[in-house]
């Protein structure tokens, strides 16, 4: 079908904005506002450069503490990787997988424990679901019913929840960014190519499929600028 009048139209181009990024003092200031659960996942976000999605559907059998690794799964465009579980929270982490086994135990004493599964493996496996394995990393406090099918399951912790935390952490640190938990993934991008990491080993953590993506943060690293010196400076 033939449009002339669309010849000298031009398409809308997606603008291009740079990150937002805390410095260390920032993030500090954040994570020491938060507690308990929030606290965990916060610093998880910052200390692997997960997605906030990606680390509420953590399963249990995706950390592997003996190797310091969190496999991640179905991640953006569906792609699986690796990235480091930070030693600093290999203990804490142990402790609260500690009680969600707990609660998971009195689940399955209740009748319930059962959790959603990907794809076709609940009708595949159909005990799987009830499996510890299987079970989210971060559970909500209480079951509910899934509305598409109508089983009682413990879902994860909803985004809200985090999201809600963060911000309120920023305001009572007193922060003039608007850092949300988001921000964590680009300052631990930014972070760890200032410490001279190469870049396309941070590009396999983030799970960029181009580098050009990555290559962002460099835009934003601590040098002023884009690295310059101000002639104000050399008096």
């Amino acid at each position: 079908m033939q449009l002339p009048w669309l010849d000298n139209v031009e398409q809308a181009k997606t603008p291009k904005r740079l990150p937002v990024v805390l410095n260390r003092d920032e993030v500090q200031a954040i994570l020491s506002r938060l507690s308990g659960t929030q606290w965990l996942i916060a610093s998880l976000l910052y200390g692997t450069g997960m997605r906030i999605l990606e680390c509420l559907r953590l399963r249990v059998q995706d950390i592997d503490f003996k190797r310091r690794e969190i496999l991640i799964r179905d991640g953006k465009g569906f792609k699986d990787r690796v990235t480091m579980l930070p030693v600093t929270l290999s203990a804490a982490l142990q402790a609260h997988l500690t009680k969600v086994k707990s609660l998971h135990d009195n689940d399955l004493v209740q009748g319930n424990g059962s959790v959603y599964l990907p794809f076709a493996l609940e009708r595949k496996y159909p005990n799987a679901g009830k499996d510890w394995i299987w079970q989210y990393v971060f559970p909500t406090a209480k079951i509910s019913t899934d509305p598409r099918t109508q089983a009682t399951r413990r879902h994860h912790v909803q985004e809200q929840a985090i999201q809600r935390a963060v911000k309120q952490a920023v305001r009572d640190a007193g922060l003039t960014k608007a850092a949300t938990p988001h921000t964590f993934r680009h300052s631990f991008a930014t972070h760890l190519l200032e410490g001279g990491y190469d870049i396309r080993t941070v590009q396999e953590l983030l799970g960029h499929a181009d580098v050009s993506t990555t290559m962002i943060y460099t835009h934003v690293l601590n040098k002023g600028g884009k690295g310059v010196t101000s002639p104000l400076d050399q008096f």
